[in-house]
Order: structure tokens, then sequence, then C-alpha cells
């Protein structure tokens, strides 16, 4: 969602906090605003509407600078993206504060303060915590206590960072249920940001905050009380990321580059995960082992692209393992009355794994009778891993460009091994193994393959341009993936897209069907092929227009345009027959003109309900 900057140093912040909104970026764009101390210890504030570069032009006509300040990047959910809603927010010229997260208990809050006197500027949620911070300030002297007072009162999840004029000499870091980490820096200044990316060109040392953590930061030392207030030490955590890792080289957009890179990245997931024969069950943990041989169910839980990648595998554990599996959106997970069946392992898929909806349904997991539960995320230090028994990290690298690509793979392709180490305690057999072993091992190639179809999807992306509405067909295993072909081209074209099974074609879709309504079908030649091609035969006397990725199809009707795609093994099809559906995206988004990387509404790491 937002993404939250502060800094305190002994030299000027300005560009510290500048530079660190713009790698934050992708968690929201739709405004952006800093406030900083003076030499005078008097609150100055900068905020605008649109996207950090608005920002920067307000900074280099000001003379603003200070040596302490916090820093935001908006999306919005309380109040319209505009500079009155944007952060930081302040109370009575004494207190600025930004905000990641909701305040669920907002109206409640703003009726007390409205009858104690606070004004209030803006439409969103966050004011009443400004407000709310200063009105325990008056009453204790003391912002620390005021900002623990001010927390225990809130509902909802949020993160926090907080600057007053009444302690010019340190900042206060608040972490409950949004992420928020601390930068350790050189001698003389300390950092907190909602990503440790936007602190790399100052540090590599990271304290990540725990739930309930409230930090008290200052030059040259960084205090930090537990949800009871009780002093706490939390371990410094270096990360190995580089700064050029956000370079987008030759690439126009950061989506083609992260598209490009999953040859490498499922390289890298593969990496020390393959024996000879076998996958290394000790991937997903210690512990791994002796609780696979119990699980006689698996629940899969995860939102958007982490869904379809859900999806997928359940084709696999049911196929594959013959183990039986239910998969659903976190958000309705975690608001249904649930029956956990015997011994089942409950996984979470997310990118960043700071995802609020997963989080909330693995904390009800927990409480919930499950046998174990494994994380399968691209983020080491997330809440997500901390709170998991097992893990298995995806490797994916930084993944800057908010419609998911490589992560997508990248989960798809751990699935894939959990499904396998699963099976061997169940209906896998030795040689099976082995089989499907030999088959990742080929996967880094096949996906090359895929990508040099490059420029023919090029050229078919100029068909949908004029487009307003598109269908994506798939059976079996590929059904999630023209579910994710659709999501993507409706994420960054808005182009209106959905996703079906072909075979529920003729149970309401059909009526859609005419010329101007493109059909992206995704066909491997498996044992529903032929059941496929009579869907597709279904389109095409209606006049639909097809476009079919295929390795084994052969047409000559005008109407259908067949896209070859390389011969792979079954399971590895719905992997490999994913970049194109992701290149075409990227392609008509292009021509239509859109911000690819940062599609309108939308946010990368979404830390809200």
């Amino acid at each position: 969602m937002c993404g939250i900057v502060g800094a305190i140093a002994e030299r000027s912040i300005i560009q510290v906090l500048v530079d660190g909104l713009k790698r934050l970026e992708y968690r929201g764009y739709d405004s952006a605003g800093l406030a900083i101390l003076s030499s005078k210890h008097q609150l100055e504030r900068l905020r605008t509407q649109g996207k950090v570069r608005e920002l920067e032009n307000l900074i280099a006509h000001s003379s603003i600078d200070g040596n302490i300040g916090i820093a935001h990047t908006r999306w919005a959910t309380h109040g319209i993206p505009s500079e009155q809603n944007a952060h930081p927010l302040i109370s009575h010229n004494e207190i600025a504060l930004v905000h990641n997260g909701i305040i669920e208990n907002h109206e409640k809050l703003k009726t007390f303060l409205l009858e104690e006197g606070y004004q209030f500027n803006s439409d969103t949620d966050t004011e009443t915590v400004v407000h709310l911070i200063h009105y325990h300030l008056k009453k204790t002297g003391d912002l620390l206590l005021a900002t623990q007072k001010a927390v225990a009162k809130l509902e909802g999840a949020f993160a926090l960072g907080i600057l007053s004029t009444q302690s010019p000499d340190r900042l206060i870091a608040v972490r409950q249920g949004s992420p928020l980490v601390i930068g350790k820096g050189e001698k003389g200044e300390n950092f907190f940001a909602s990503d440790p990316l936007a602190l790399l060109s100052v540090t590599n040392q990271f304290i990540y905050l725990e739930e309930g953590d409230i930090a008290e930061i200052t030059k040259t030392s960084i205090s930090i009380y537990d949800s009871q207030n009780k002093p706490v030490e939390r371990k410094v955590h270096p990360v190995d990321l580089k700064l050029d890792s956000m370079s987008r080289g030759k690439f126009r957009h950061y989506m083609m580059k992260e598209i490009f890179e999953q040859p490498q990245a499922i390289t890298t997931n593969l990496e020390g995960r393959l024996g000879k024969d076998t996958i290394i069950e000790s991937a997903f943990g210690i512990n791994a082992s002796k609780i696979f041989q119990k699980v006689q169910h698996v629940q899969l839980i995860a939102c958007g692209t982490s869904y379809h990648a859900a999806m997928v595998a359940r084709y696999w554990l049911e196929s594959i393992a013959g183990i039986p599996c239910s998969v659903e959106v976190a958000s309705e997970f975690r608001y249904r009355k649930i029956i956990v069946p015997p011994n089942s392992l409950f996984v979470t898929l997310s990118q960043s794994g700071e995802t609020a909806d997963t989080l909330a349904a693995l904390r009800l997991a927990k409480k919930s009778g499950f046998l174990s539960s494994l994380a399968i995320c691209n983020v080491p230090e997330s809440s997500l891993i901390r709170e998991s028994e097992l893990h298995f990290m995806t490797r994916a690298g930084m993944e800057i460009g908010v419609a998911s690509t490589k992560a997508f793979t990248a989960q798809l392709t751990a699935l894939l091994m959990l499904t396998i180490v699963l099976g061997r305690h169940h209906q896998l057999t030795a040689e099976t193994e082995h089989h499907l072993v030999a088959e990742l091992r080929k996967l880094p190639q096949a996906l090359v393959s895929a990508l040099k179809l490059d420029n023919t999807i090029a050229k078919f992306a100029a068909r949908f341009v004029d487009k307003e509405h598109a269908l994506f067909l798939g059976r079996g295993a590929l059904f999630p993936i023209a579910l994710e072909g659709a999501l993507k081209l409706k994420e960054i074209s808005y182009i209106h897209a959905e996703g079906y099974p072909a075979g529920e074609l003729k149970h309401g879709p059909l009526a859609l069907v005419d010329k101007n309504m493109p059909v992206v079908t995704v066909a491997p030649n498996d044992e529903l092929l032929e059941k496929l091609k009579s869907n597709l035969h279904t389109v095409r006397s209606r006049g639909g227009e097809l476009y079919v990725f295929t390795d084994n199809m052969k047409s000559t009707d005008e109407g259908i345009h067949i896209i070859e795609m390389p011969t792979v093994d079954k399971i590895l099809a719905p992997i490999v027959y994913t970049i194109p559906l992701q290149l075409l995206a990227y392609h008509v988004a292009v021509l239509k003109g859109t911000d690819v990387d940062q599609p309108r509404n939308l946010a990368k790491s979404v830390t809200v309900e």
C-alpha cells in the first residue's frame, strides 16, 4: 500500500527521503509528501497530488531542508487522491505523521476529537491518529508515552512515522499489522521505512519491527518497546540487495525486464533444491519431512495472482500426489466458519509476505487446529515467513512492476516441488519423481524458448488495442493460467478481460462472443486438447477471433491465429504458457499508452483489507 520513509542524521536528509520514496512508489503513487523540522525546530511540509516526481519539482522550487524528517507516497483508501488528503498529516503545527494501513475505528475517534475541539482538514482516517497523539501529548508532555497511549486506542492495521516539534531530536515508528523496518545507519544517523528497499543507498543493516512494536529513534540510538510497552531487543539483519537490481537496464519498463528475468529466477529457485533425482525435502524447513509424512489434506490460501498459482497447484496435488486440496481467497477464508480436515497443512502464498488478508488468515489458521503452516514467499524477513512454522523462499529477486510476473512463475515452481515432496509420502513413485525432477531441470530453457515469441506476440497485440473486452480460455491446470492472462491484460491495459474454463462457454460467456471479442486460448497437447478444439469451433462459428497458444494445432482459417509454443511436458505447461500471456498484456498496454509499471488504482503490496 503506502510507502513510508523517515530519517534523522547529522546531514540534510531531504534527498534520502526523496530517493526512498522513489523506491517505494510501487506501494502507492497517487500523492506524495514530506515534513521536516527546520533548524529553528519548526515543521515544514510539502505535499502534492501525483507521483514522487511532482514532489521533487516542489522541493526544487523551495528552500526546505533539515536533518530530521518523514515522507510518504500514498495509495488512497480514505479520501480521494488530493493534496489535502496527502501525507504527512499535521496537528496544531506540532506533530506530523505518516501512515500506512487503515484505522477501523476512526469515526468513533473523530467524534471524540471533535468534542475535544479538534478540527479536521482532510477526508482521511489518518488525521484522527495525529490529533489523538497531540491530545495525549498535551496531557503527558512526552512523545513516546503519548504515542503509546494513542496506539492503545487504535483498531486496525497500521504503520506510523511520527515527528514532533517538542522532540526535535527523535522520531517515533510504530508497527501494528503493516510492515516497518529500521535502518541502522553509520555513526550519527538512523532511518525507518516500510521496505528495506527504500534505504539501500544509506544502509544494509535492518531491524524488522514485530507486531505491536514502537521504536524511539535518535541519531545515535534505537530503543524498541513491545506491545506491553516493555523494552525489547530486536536482531539486526544484514540485507544482501543491490541498488543496481532496480535498474531497468535495456528495457523500457520494469515489467518487461522482469518477464525476461524469469529463466534466471527459476534457475535460482531450483538451485540447491534438486538432488540427483529427487527434491530435497529440507528446503521447506528442518521439520518438513516429519510434518509432511502426516499430511492428509492441503489448504492453499492466497490473493490475486498468487491465488491463480494456488489453483494450478490443486490440480497437481490431487493428480500427482493424490492429496485432497482446497483453495480459497484469503479475504473469504478469514470471514467464514471453517471446518479443518484432519492433518491439514495450511499453505500461504504471497510475493511480499505482508498481504493483510493472507496474514490474517494465517493467524486464524494457527488457532483452528491445522497440522502446520507453510509460507511460500519472496521476502525472507516478511511477517508471513516469521509467523509460519515452515517456509520456502521463491528467490525471484526484486519485483518492481505492480503486475506480478516472475514472482508468479517462481510460486508455481515452488508449488510443483511441494507437490513432489508431499506425493513422496502418498502415491508418487520414485520413477515418477525422477521424471519430474528431470523436467524441472529443463524448465529455465523452456522459458527461454517461450520468450523468443516476443516479436510475434508484439505484432498480434495491435489487434487488441481498439477492443473493450477479451475472453481467455483454458482447461484443466491451464484454466487458472487463462484467469491469470485475463488479470494481466485488465491490470495494465484496462481492457475488460475474463478467464473461463473452456467447457463453460455454453453456460453464459458464448453470448458475448462476436467479431469484436478476441478469444485467447492456451492449448497444450494434453488429454483435454480434443475437447478444447471442440470449444474453439463453437467460438469460431459465432464469429469470434481466436488467438491460440499451442504446440499441436494447425489452421488455415483466417479467424484462427496460431502461436506455436515450445513442446514441454504437460506438468510444466502452466508455467511455460504463462510467459506469452504476460507478453501479450505488456505489448497491448504499451500500444495503448498506459502506465505499465504503475497501473491506475493499484499497488504492489496490499497491506490493508
